[in-house]
């Protein structure tokens, strides 16, 4: 699909990262791996990579850590999920932390 993304001429794909978020809760971190993978050929086909589902505080660090290149996230349930016990400027904070490289 990522090569088929890249002939069509789109400049982004989006990873949907539910089976990471899944993996890693139950402590598989080598979730990650076909994600780098799909990553990988995106940046080599000059796509640019957003992901999205289920990413979390919990989460989102080391996905962004093992991504080349990532450029976006949604994170919007988990985020609001967060900020209704933690406050919306302090989650968002949390978030930019945890996403800084």
């Amino acid at each position: 699909m990522i090569e088929g993304a890249a002939k069509i001429g789109t400049d982004r794909i989006e990873l949907y990262t539910e089976s990471f978020a899944h993996q890693y809760g139950l402590g598989n971190k080598s979730g990650i791996d076909p994600y780098v993978s799909a990553a990988k050929l995106a940046n080599e086909l000059n796509l640019g990579i957003n992901a999205g589902h289920d990413l979390s505080l919990e989460n989102i660090q080391f996905f962004n850590q093992k991504i080349p290149n990532l450029l976006e996230v949604s994170i919007g349930h988990a985020l609001i999920c967060e900020a209704l016990y933690l406050g919306l400027d302090n989650v968002v904070n949390m978030y930019l932390q945890k996403l800084k490289k």
